[in-house]
Formats: C-alpha cells, structure tokens, sequence
C-alpha cells in the first residue's frame, strides 16, 4: 500500500526513527486497551490472567491475528491506527509487522524496547529543535498550571454543594433519610449476613494494584520531559488528523477525536509517567492552533464573497468562541511565526499577557508557535468541534420523538468555548425541582465540557414526589420501624414473593414510576440520536447518570450497539443507583461502545430502588442495588455513602471524585485515603 504524503516530513517534531517508534508505542497502548475493556486492570492478584493470555482471549491464536480480526482496533479497517502511522510518516511497509506486534506479543516486552529506540539522539537532532521541544513543553506547563489554579473557584463551589446538601436534607428530613438511622439500628448484623449470602463478596478497587501496565515502564526515565511531551504533543495531533487514505472497509464514518484513542492516549501517558492534566493542556494547545489555522484559511477563501462563509457559521451557532479569536497582541510578539495558530490559544487561556509570557519569554513563544503551528496546519480538527452541528448548549429537540416533551442540555462549570477536546454529560434521574438537574453537579471539578440533561421533569418531580409522599406516610414508617425494609431487599435479591401489605402500599407509585421509566427509555434513544448525529462535536464523551438518569444512559448505550459504527463516541460511563435489570438487559453489548472505564456503582441499603422497581426486579436483579457480573465492569459498593436513593443528589460530587475518573485504572479511594 503506497503512503500517503503528508507535509509532516519537513514539519513533524520528530526524527523518522522516533516517528517510528512513536507510533509503535501507540499502537502497543491502542490494542491493550482494547483487552482492558474487558480484562481492566486492577482485579485481584490471584485471578489476573498473564499478559499472553490477555492477547490470545481477544484475537485468535494464529500468528496472523491481526490480519484476520476485523473486531481488533489495531485493524487496518477500524482506521485507528493507519491514519496515526501516515500522519507520522512512518514506512508503509512497516504497518504490518507494528500491527502484528501490537496484537500478539506481550507489551511489556516491547514498550521498553521502543522507548529506548525513542530515547536515542539522533542525526537530525539541531538547536532549533532543541528550542521548540523545551518552548513546547514550557507552554504546555503554562496551560496546566493555569487549569489547575481552580482552587478558590472549587473551594467557592463545594462550599455552595454543602448548602445544596443541608437544603436536600431539610426538605427530605422526613422520610427516606431520617429513617436511614432506624433502619440500619434494626439488625445491621443480621442484614449483613443476609446481603453476604445473597449477594456474595464484591471486590473494590481502593487504588492501583501492582502490574506493569498501570504503572510508569522502567524505561521511561531514558527519556526527557520534553521529550516526553513532544511525543504525546505528535500522537494528538496524528489522532486529530484522521489520514485514512483510500481505505474502502473503514469502519469509522466520522472524523474527530475517536474516543478509543483518547483511552489509548491515556495509557501510554501512564506509562510514560505524564500527568493527565498536561494531556488535557496538550489537547487545548492543538485545538486552538488548529482552529485557528482554519479560520486563517477560512478568511482567504471569503474573498469569494459567499453568502456567508463557514468560519460565520460556525461562530454564529457558539461552536468557536474564546479559544479561537486571534490575539493580535501575540501576533506582534512573535513576529508573526505560526501567530494564528498558537497565538489563539495562549491568549484565550492566559487572563492576561504577563500571566504567560515570562514563563516562557518571546523567543520561546516564536519557538512554541512555529511547533504548534506547523502540525496544526495538517490537523482537520474543526470536525472535533462540530463545526457542521449547532451543538449542545441552549439546544432543544427540534421535534420530540415519541411521549418526550422536555430534552434540553444546560452548560456548567467555566470550560466552554475554551479548547476542551472532551466533553462531558450528566443525567438526573431523582428530582424534586428543575434546579436538581444541574446543582447535584456542580460542585464537582475537572478539566472537561460539561454539561446537563434537563429532560421531563414534570414527571420526574411527580414519580420523586410520589415516593417521597409514601416514604412519610404512616404505613412506611411502621415497615421502617419493624426492619421490614431490609427484609424486603432480601426478598428482592433472592426472588421471592414480597409480602402482601407492602404490595398493596405501593400500587399507587407504580403508574408514575412506569411513566418515567417509559420516558428514561425515550430520552435514552434521543441522547444516542444527539450523539450520532455530532452535536457533541465528534469530540469524546463521558456519561454520567444517577437513578433514572443511570438509565438514560444505558439505554442511549444500548442504541448505540444497535447500530454499527458507534464504538468512538463514548470515553467513560458511570451509573449511580441504577435501576436497571441485571439479566434482563444487553450489558455486554453496552459495555462495547465505551471504550474506557465503566463504573456501576451500588448501594445495598438502598431500598427505595427496590420498592419503586419491584415490577421487574424479582426475578432479575437490579443493578443499583447488587454487582453486574459482566467482564469489563467496576463494580462499586457506596453503601456506606449512601443513606437512601435521595442522598445521590447530593453525594454524586463525593463518589465522582472517590472514583478519579481521570485514572485510567480502576480507582475507588476510600474516605481514610481522601483525608
């Protein structure tokens, strides 16, 4: 297959032997976390296979493994890794055998070899290079470090989730959370025991376990920081620049940022020792170059004088704000070298010059600009910002799809319009008034786009409400007081027969909760449809739901598999108290379209769930309240978090942050560890 010539021969940051071995080290972390989607890493010692069984249980066991598995990501028609190895520039005819090498050989072996191969100075090493590695580096810091200054804005905000959470407990007082405490005085020993039968030992991930994969490779420490950073710095920009070729069976129908390389990304930052925080700040350096870059281009082409060009599109619809308005100011700094470009993103993101300047000083941001610029310019990554869609914020439905009336998303946190290449979205599912849809959120931190789903709260507030009614009224508090509920979770979990007078006290919630988990299914469908059609960006995204918002999720994750090609959409998914069936829905083929980390996380004590789902729970399980025994999936008790289904309003913030999402191991630390 002849290569496809791009301009990276002249402009790449990197020698061809270190392009080479760049991309083979990508091409290593791409395929392991491939396997991790359902082998992830940190299960106990004992029962971790080795790194050869791992391979042979995810591609077949001959030798042309990778040549005969369309299903592996390291397949020349997923167009994961080719496009990443043309962009390099790396030698056609080596494709195979890095593919191969990939796919079939244990990692541990050959990460340390290539970064060794990558260590190596070579020939084409000049002081010009030398400049832009450390500039680039230097910039990137810059960025980190002013992401990273959120303290006082985080402080500010838990401080509000706190007054949220008193707030939440005055208004619930009566029910489900005050009865917490009788319940759990009734026979905590005996429930115990009844829950260790019927559920069985579930293990929880406190931290990173010993294997090499999760950990810093040996090798690593031959390599410079900046080095480092250039590296990575290559690999986004390749990933971005979606180079396929003339590839006919590839199965990718978008460009952007595919989300299986984002995973791929994050592991070889591991490996290589780099904190995530400075991915995230690589990822805002190349989308505020390349953006700028197109609007560069965009404006010599206006001289046409269509009627309205594509850039006036685009920043009319809200796609390009902050992050790619030139800075003139820069502009003169650096005499004009790549200005658009780097100029675009320093400028949005520094509050004011002097922020960012002397950390890097003129020269260094000429040698910076040129860096960026001259691989922005190959990077088409106008498409990862949903340039041809209208995007998510103040967006409704154009038209409602089946009974759902209500389907809007509400921007929060302050990364909009700045550069994020990952997107976030979180569902509520618990909700009394139109404000629980967005504050259980907010006082969470990170680096991502975010964004919540407000969607049907007429009937949400009512089926809340209903519950909430029953949880105060006088025959609830009598089951309370007796310790009936715990034993009604018991009889849930083993599938027996609930007791007559419960039955007849919750007919009245099922009309609204059948309701709502209609409409769950619904706004699950059109959240997938949101997805597929772009209006995201094509940029990586991370699911987040709790109650029935953990099954607007899934469902939208169930659509997805129901349709071919949807595998580079989602990033990360975590459901909170979800009340989905165990037996009775597709989890594996849900675990497929998320190609990182997916967390269930549970609550034993959780029997509200159980109560409002009885219909369909009894012979089925309930994931809200048990483990999903499906390979690939964390599963995490919160039990000694959650009082009641009402406390994921205002403890979301709390597990998030347990769970370090940005980790791209199982983590869940526990409350002795945080302080």
């Amino acid at each position: 297959m002849a290569t496809a010539k791009t301009t990276t021969t002249s402009t790449s940051l990197l020698p061809p032997t270190q392009r080479y071995a760049a991309g083979a080290l990508f091409a290593i972390a791409l395929h392991q976390a491939q396997i991790h989607q359902t082998q992830p890493l940190g299960v106990p010692p004992d029962d971790e296979p080795t790194e050869g069984e791992r391979i042979s249980s995810s591609s077949s066991n001959s030798s042309d493994s990778v040549s005969e598995d369309p299903d592996l990501w390291v397949h020349e028609n997923s167009a994961l890794l080719r496009p990443v190895f043309r962009f390099l520039d790396v030698d056609s005819n080596a494709w195979p055998g890095l593919e191969e090498t990939a796919g079939s050989s244990p990692a541990k072996h050959h990460v340390g070899a290539f970064l060794r191969l990558l260590s190596e100075d070579s020939d084409d090493t000049s002081s010009q290079g030398s400049d832009q590695e450390l500039a680039l580096s230097k910039a990137v810091d810059a960025i980190a470090d002013h992401m990273g200054k959120n303290a006082d804005s985080y402080n500010s905000k838990k401080e509000k989730h706190r007054e949220y959470e008193n707030e939440c407990r005055e208004k619930l007082s009566a029910g489900e959370v005050q009865s917490h405490s009788e319940t759990v005085k009734m026979s905590s020993e005996t429930a115990e025991e009844r829950y260790s039968n019927l559920i069985g030992v579930n293990y929880t991930q406190h931290g990173a376990t010993s294997t090499v994969d999760q950990k810093p490779i040996e090798e690593e420490k031959m390599l410079s920081y900046h080095k480092k950073i250039k590296v990575l710095y290559e690999l986004l920009s390749a990933c971005l620049a979606d180079k396929r070729g003339d590839n006919k069976k590839c199965a990718r129908r978008r460009k952007g940022y595919d989300a299986r390389h984002r995973v791929a990304l994050r592991l070889l930052a591991t490996w290589l020792d780099i904190k995530w925080i400075k991915m995230e700040a690589i990822e805002t350096m190349v989308a505020s170059s390349a953006m700028a870059v197109a609007k560069e281009e965009e404006s010599k082409e206006e001289a046409s004088k269509s009627a309205e060009s594509k850039w006036a599109k685009w920043k009319r619809g809200g796609i390009i704000g902050a992050a790619a308005v030139t800075g003139g100011t820069l502009m003169a700094i650096t005499g004009g070298l790549a200005a658009p470009a780097i100029a675009a993103g320093f400028s949005a993101l520094a509050p004011t010059l002097g922020t960012l300047i002397p950390v890097i000083g003129a020269s260094g941001f000429a040698a910076a600009a040129t860096a960026a610029g001259t691989v922005a310019g190959s990077v088409a990554v106008a498409a990862s910002f949903g340039a041809a869609g209208a995007g998510l914020a103040g967006t409704k439905m154009a038209r409602r799809t089946g009974s759902v009336d209500e389907f809007e998303f509400k921007a929060i946190g302050e990364n909009h319009n700045q550069g994020r290449l990952a997107v976030e979205i979180l569902v509520s599912g618990f909700v009394f008034d139109e404000e629980d849809f967005t504050r259980p959120w907010e006082g969470h931190n990170d680096n991502l786009e975010r964004y919540a789903l407000q969607w049907e709260s007429k009937n949400l507030i009512a089926v809340s409400t209903a519950i909430q009614d029953w949880l105060t009224s006088r025959i609830a508090f009598q089951l309370m007081k007796q310790g009936a509920m715990m034993t009604v979770l018991s009889t849930l979990l083993a599938a027996l027969a609930w007791p007559a007078t419960l039955l007849a006290a919750t007919d009245f919630i099922d009309s609204k909760w059948t309701i709502a988990i209609d409409r769950a299914d619904k706004a699950g469908k059109l959240l997938a449809e949101v997805l597929m059609k772009g209006l995201q960006g094509n940029r990586p995204v991370t699911l987040v739901g709790y109650s029935l918002g953990a099954r607007v999720v899934f469902k939208c994750l169930e659509t997805l598999a129901a349709t071919e090609h949807n595998a580079e959409i989602v990033e990360r998914v975590v459901l909170l108290g979800a009340p989905i069936s165990i037996k009775g829905e597709k989890w594996e083929a849900a675990r497929k379209m998320v190609a990182g980390r997916f967390v269930n996380a549970y609550s034993t004590n959780d029997w509200t769930l159980g109560v409002a789902f009885r219909a369909s729970l009894l012979t089925q399980g309930l994931a809200g309240i048990q483990p999903v025994n499906v390979p690939g999936i964390e599963n995490i008790d919160i039990t000694d978090i959650i009082e009641g289904h009402s406390s994921y309003l205002w403890a979301t913030r709390q597990i998030l942050e347990q769970l370090e999402l940005d980790a791209y191991y199982p983590v869940f630390r526990s409350i002795a560890q945080q302080e």
